[in-house]
């Protein structure tokens, strides 16, 4: 079983770039993360548009704006859509909004790890 698991531990390890290069990574997660956080905005500003057609197309209905017998027979489907189309919007936020997270909590880690083997290397390298 141990084998099993250092064999994993070694595949894990052999992904990571190398301690010389931490700063370099750690600039580049910063720019993953900065990248992934303005297409979370994208995501939210589209299911919120969803939500913000359905409440115009409603206080349209309530005000008696629906002009045509067409209209007013199409409307209450076509709202059924949008809110539809909204609802899977926001999901497909809520995804990519935890995948993110859970980028950024490896991200962190794998600084971490990153950090502690450039400091046992520096303590290595000082004692003969």
């Amino acid at each position: 079983m141990d084998q099993g698991n250092d064999s994993i531990r070694g595949r894990l390890l052999a992904r990571l770039p190398k301690p010389e290069n931490v700063a370099a990574y750690r600039e580049e997660t910063a720019s993953l993360l900065a990248k992934h956080e303005k297409a979370l905005f994208w995501e939210r500003l589209a299911s919120a548009a969803s939500f913000v057609i359905v409440a115009i197309m409603v206080a349209l209905w309530l005000l008696g704006l629906t002009p045509t017998a067409a209209m007013r027979q199409y409307f209450w489907p076509l709202v059924g859509c949008a809110y539809f189309l909204g609802v899977t919007q926001d999901l497909r936020y809520r995804i990519y909004q935890s995948k993110v997270d859970i980028l950024k909590e490896v991200k962190q880690v794998q600084l971490q790890v990153l950090e502690l083997q450039a400091s046992l290397q520096k303590t290595g390298d000082r004692q003969p």
